[in-house]
């Protein structure tokens, strides 16, 4: 859920529903704007993944969270207390940092237990914590053994561990995949999402890369420029778009611009019915279909089970082979001969293939009509 305080008159303890809220955060770096009145809730149990490329502001959002930064206007509400004005060792928030920050000349047990002796508390409390821990983390044949005689997979379980120590109301991931190659990072991504679901704690990731938040994302917060600009699921937020940046920076997607005309969209022949679910638009308002290129077919409807929509003809400039698929440049006979991009899997291929110079008729089985910038 997104909220937005001036449409639904939100106080921090309005906010007593999710496990962890940030309200109309706002943050400038001297005339430099870097958030713009960012609202959104994380419930128990559920990871949320703040996605946007540099510059876009999910680093100075978890920070203000952590309570290494403050806003310029807004709150962090956890359980429905108000931690926004409270130092960071009072908010009771876990950072996990992308090098771990482990202690190198401590073995994982003591890694683990470190904050704990540093807060005195009784020796047989840390004992009972370290070894419940290391059993959640599933590291007890390494208890012993030193960060540089662990994987990165498990180094970043003891990070994870050390935080859980503490027992944070809200854990914080600080693009922890970034140091690890693209191998380690896919599994690794698998085994923290199962971890994390077993700890029930609510949990935000930040992250620019789209495949990892699409794996870890119970919801995605795509961010642009400081602003939140649409938050859902990952399926939810790829198939439906709000906005042009989210369309283009998650995915592939093709753009044509067009009108609204008695209520559907229009550019030259092409007139589409709008789906129930879409974006309301006015009568006239300038507006782009967006559509994905595995939701372009190029051959006649008779075996599709989808919907379909004839867009346009056109003609086959390119046929490259990408492994699972094929990728096809197709140019749509639109008056200034729109090039659109085109995959199909292997099946399709197998059944009709395509040779360059082609003519071909293309339909959708899924678009998305949003506003025009």
């Amino acid at each position: 859920m997104q909220y937005n305080p001036e449409e639904i008159h939100v106080t921090p303890m309005d906010m007593g529903g999710s496990a962890m809220s940030v309200i109309g955060l706002s943050k400038s770096f001297g005339d430099t704007p870097v958030l713009e009145n960012i609202n959104f809730g994380v419930d128990e149990d559920e990871i949320v993944v703040l996605l946007g490329a540099s510059g876009s502001g999910k680093t100075t959002i978890l920070r203000i969270i952590a309570g290494l930064e403050m806003p310029d206007s807004g709150h962090v509400v956890l359980h429905g207390r108000d931690v926004t004005e409270s130092p960071a060792r009072q908010r009771g928030t876990g950072v996990i940092f992308q090098n771990y920050a482990l202690f190198p000349k401590m073995t994982v047990e003591a890694n683990i237990g470190y904050g704990l002796r540093l807060r005195r508390r009784k020796r047989n409390e840390i004992r009972e914590t370290v070894d419940r821990l290391v059993e959640l983390v599933e590291l007890q044949d390494h208890r012993t053994k030193y960060p540089s005689q662990l994987s990165g997979g498990q180094q970043q379980r003891v990070a994870i561990a050390r935080a859980m120590a503490y027992e944070p109301e809200v854990l914080l991931f600080d693009e922890p995949f970034g140091a690890l190659d693209a191998q380690i990072r896919q599994s690794l991504r698998k085994e923290i999402r199962a971890l994390l679901k077993k700890l029930n704690v609510p949990s935000v990731f930040i992250t620019h890369d789209q495949e990892e938040a699409f794996e870890l994302a119970d919801r995605l917060a795509v961010l642009n420029a400081g602003r939140l600009e649409q938050m859902g699921t990952p399926f939810e937020v790829y198939t439906r778009p709000e906005t042009e940046h989210v369309a283009t920076f998650l995915g592939a997607a093709n753009l044509l611009d067009g009108t609204i005309r008695d209520g559907k969209f229009e550019h030259q022949d092409v007139v589409l019915e709008l789906s129930p679910d879409n974006p309301k638009c006015r009568e006239g308002d300038k507006v782009k279909l967006v559509f994905r290129p595995e939701d372009v077919f190029l051959r006649r409807p008779e075996n599709l089970t989808q919907q379909y929509h004839q867009l346009a003809t056109g003609t086959v400039d390119e046929v490259g082979f990408a492994g699972s698929y094929e990728r096809v440049t197709v140019t749509l006979d639109l008056g200034k001969h729109k090039p659109i991009v085109v995959t199909r899997p292997k099946t399709e291929t197998a059944a009709f293939p395509l040779r360059v110079g082609q003519s071909v008729t293309a339909g959708l089985v899924r678009y998305r009509v949003i506003k025009a910038a």
